[in-house]
C-alpha cells in the first residue's frame, strides 16, 4: 500500500480524545482514500505505529499514535497507510465507536508485531 500524506496537524473536533483516542489531523486532499488503516506517523526523524482513520467527510487524514502521548499541533508531519484495515462505519453509542477503535488499534498492534 504504502500511501504517504504530509501536513500540519491542526485541531479537529476532540470526538476522538473524549474517547481515550487523541488523533494527529491533518488535511486529506485524496477522494480515493476512505476507511480505517494501519499507518506509520513520521515527525523530525522519529516514527511512531498508529492507526489511521480517512474522514472524507471533513477531509481529514485522523492518525492515533499507539502506546504513546505525542503533542505534535502545528507541527509538519507525514503519515503512511500501510495496510487497511476495514471500511469506516458509524455507530449508534460512543461505546460502540470506542470498542471499534479499541480493535482496529488491537489490528495495528499485531501488524506491528509480525513485521
Amino acid at each position: 500500500m504504502g500511501h504517504m500524506y504530509k501536513g500540519v496537524v491542526q485541531n479537529g473536533n476532540k470526538r476522538a480524545s473524549a474517547l481515550g483516542f487523541p488523533t494527529l489531523n491533518i488535511t486529506l486532499d485524496d477522494p480515493a482514500i476512505t476507511g480505517i488503516f494501519v499507518a506509520r506517523v513520521y515527525v523530525a526523524g522519529d516514527v511512531h505505529p498508529a492507526v489511521a482513520f480517512a474522514d472524507q467527510k471533513r477531509n481529514l487524514l485522523e492518525a492515533h499514535v499507539l502506546d504513546a502521548s505525542v503533542d505534535l499541533y502545528g507541527r509538519e508531519i507525514e503519515v503512511e497507510l500501510l495496510k487497511k484495515i476495514r471500511e469506516s462505519a458509524v455507530y449508534d453509542s460512543d461505546e460502540a465507536l470506542r470498542a471499534a477503535i479499541e480493535q482496529d488499534a488491537a489490528a495495528a498492534r499485531a501488524f506491528f508485531r509480525a513485521v
